[in-house]
């Protein structure tokens, strides 16, 4: 840790140094950041781009009576450095460690908690307001990244602050990229502002000129305005921020402290909202980040001095690459399908897709409600869309699912990756709400593949349906080597996997084989335990269900999910229904709510008891009690 980040414990001991100080305090943080995320992974590039942003901004405004609201927060890491949490970052995105974005219940300085992408200006405005309501007197300071602007939210936001008119900054981080490249119309537009300034400087002559004239000068300049305006339409196409009603600042460049303290303290002066262009390079002051930014937006482990990732053992493919293998597989055979996904093409496995077939990819940026519903409209055409999105992100598009789609009983393929706990990310980007808020839609068939085999004919199966279909895996590697070929599953047909009259597990998806773990386990104690992967979540197998039910009276469902809403409360239902409740020891096995754990997934799983060893000991618990009839959770 370097010589002056030892004495900065929060943002009031910036004040104190000089601008020539703080340029060498922007290399020590980086350096101190590179050093941590190398061990532990993280967020590396979006966080090195903006460490002079980061600086300047607590140089100038005085958090955290002023409010500085991070959007998205990859990139939060300088801030949290400096404001009281230097020692504790070591542990960042750890179990019991830091969060690795920012959080109010983990500082006065995170002002709001974000995760998920383009939130921030409505939470500032929101904030503005009250603020204005309260009579009180601080500023609102919201960084949000290009990627982010391109999502609707955010300019649903930008034209409700323009009318309204209240004091607000918006600093606009441009780096020419969220997680994968950005795309459409805005970075276009984004471009060309910063690569061409000329209206910005004819129109500071123009006003200079038309000032000196003595008496009309000020009458001519406002009569100027709707030349002003023909200049600007044709010199910068759009003046966008302008015309919703943000006075715009810059481009200025993003590592430059003093050009950005300078102007931030011209933007507390002004009236109504501003927003400030601030250009910086993603990944900036370490080479191998700064070449390849996508790599390091957030990466595992790797050797700082050479850039490289430090391997894994595990050679198996990840489910990522086998939904990327087996779509451009079934791709080369049917010209009508589609790939879509919403700023996510590497994330995914899209990117060979991508390649080989550009006129059927599809990215749109982070915009997911927008997404689902081109996929609507594709399908109507008569292609077949598949929909590539995180469980924690398709979260987003609910309502165009259940409008857009399934009402219409539409043919599109969602393929729901990082399904399940995610692990370091936490709360808001572990996806265990998705069995919930799928499984209720109507018409929608919900597929939970167990490993990459599963996942590849699962696949083929929802692309030969002519309604919707959901497909939800984890993250990380699969338990088997890339499929070499896909077959069709019959649906809602269950799996036996192992036979036995003393308990029932019923595991999904990614449970399967912690749970054929257990099965052994329990076997050493005497405990013949029916393993059954049910495949589908929606519709289940009844038949097959109902008969182990009655046969082994004892219930165990296991599922990378939230409790409620989940596997375990499907199979309740139908239980239900079927008047087979009675004499039935039930047990639910999956995430209480609500989940705030930090930590590697495999240290989650562990610490819910979602590993074989919790698994078989959650079973000899129902194997022993003395109750006939048992409803309880984990």
């Amino acid at each position: 840790m370097g010589t002056l980040l030892k004495t900065i414990s929060s943002p009031a001991d910036l004040k104190q140094l000089k601008i020539k100080d703080l340029e060498l305090l922007a290399g020590e943080i980086r350096n101190y950041i590179i050093e941590i995320i190398s061990k532990r992974g993280g967020h590396l590039a979006s966080s090195l781009g903006v460490v002079e942003l980061t600086l300047a901004l607590h140089f100038v405004f005085d958090a955290p009576h002023d409010k500085i609201v991070w959007d998205v927060g990859h990139q939060c890491y300088a801030h949290k450095i400096l404001t009281g949490r230097r020692e504790q970052f070591e542990k960042i995105r750890s179990y019991k460690g830091i969060s690795g974005f920012p959080k109010r219940t983990e500082s006065m300085y995170d002002v709001f908690s974000v995760g998920h992408s383009s939130t921030s200006l409505s939470a500032s405005l929101g904030i503005a307001l009250a603020r204005d309501l309260r009579k009180d007197d601080f500023s609102v300071v919201n960084v949000i990244g290009d990627g982010a602007m391109t999502a609707g939210m955010a300019f649903e936001a930008l034209n409700n602050a323009g009318e309204i008119k209240t004091n607000l900054i918006v600093v606009l981080n441009d780096n020419e990229m969220s997680i994968d490249q950005n795309v459409g119309g805005l970075t276009s537009y984004l471009a060309k502002l910063r690569t061409d300034p000329k209206y910005f400087r004819l129109k500071e002559d123009l006003e200079q000129v038309l000032e000196k004239i003595p008496t009309i000068g000020r009458a001519m300049l406002r009569s100027a305005e709707r030349l002003k305006g023909s200049v600007k339409y044709l010199l910068v196409p759009g003046m966008l921020f302008e015309e919703l009603g943000f006075t715009y600042l810059g481009p200025i460049d993003g590592h430059s402290i003093p050009k950005m303290t300078e102007l931030f303290r011209e933007a507390k002066g002004v009236k109504g909202p501003v927003l400030i262009h601030v250009v910086t390079k993603k990944g900036k002051g370490y080479k191998y980040a700064e070449k390849e930014p996508q790599l390091f937006h957030g990466v595992g482990p790797f050797n700082k001095d050479t850039g490289k990732l430090l391997s894994s053992n595990n050679k198996n493919p990840s489910y990522s690459e086998v939904f990327g293998t087996a779509v451009e597989n079934l791709a080369q055979k049917d010209e009508s399908i589609v790939a879509i996904t919403a700023a996510m093409a590497g994330g995914t496995g899209l990117e060979g897709f991508a390649r080989r077939w550009p006129e059927r990819f599809f990215d749109v940026g982070i915009a997911e409600q927008h997404a689902v519903t081109m996929a609507a409209g594709f399908a109507t055409e008569g292609f077949k869309p598949v929909v590539a999105i995180y469980s924690t992100f398709l979260q987003r598009a609910y309502d165009q699912i259940l409008h857009d789609v399934c009402l219409q009983g539409l043919p599109v393929v969602f393929s729901i990756d990082r399904a399940g706990a995610v692990g370091e990310d936490g709360e808001t980007h572990n996806g265990l709400f998705d069995f919930a808020y799928l499984r209720h839609l109507p018409k929608i068939i919900l597929m939970a593949p167990r490993n990459g085999q599963e996942l590849a004919s699962a696949l083929k199966t929802a692309l030969a349906q002519n309604g919707p279909v959901a497909i939800r895996y984890p993250r990380g590697k699969t338990e088997d080597s890339l499929p070499e070929k896909a077959y069709e599953l019959a649906i809602g047909k269950g799996e036996l996997m192992r036979e036995g009259n003393d308990l029932l597990i019923l595991a999904a998806g990614s449970m399967v084989q912690p749970a054929l773990q257990a099965h052994g386990l329990l076997l050493k104690k005497g405990i013949r335990s029916c393993v059954i992967n049910p495949r589908f979540i929606k519709p289940l197998d009844r038949k097959m269900l109902c008969h182990w039910i009655k046969k082994c009276q004892k219930v165990l469902t296991v599922e990378d999910h939230v409790l409620c809403g989940g596997l375990g409360s499907a199979v309740l239902e139908m239980l239900e229904e079927e008047g087979e409740l009675k004499n039935v020891q039930f047990k639910r096995l999956g995430f209480p709510g609500p989940f705030t754990g930090l930590g590697s997934r495999e240290e989650i799983l562990h610490l819910y008891n979602l590993s074989g060893e919790g698994i078989a000991q959650e079973a000899l618990k129902i194997c022993q009690a003395k109750e006939k009839v048992h409803v309880s959770e984990r």
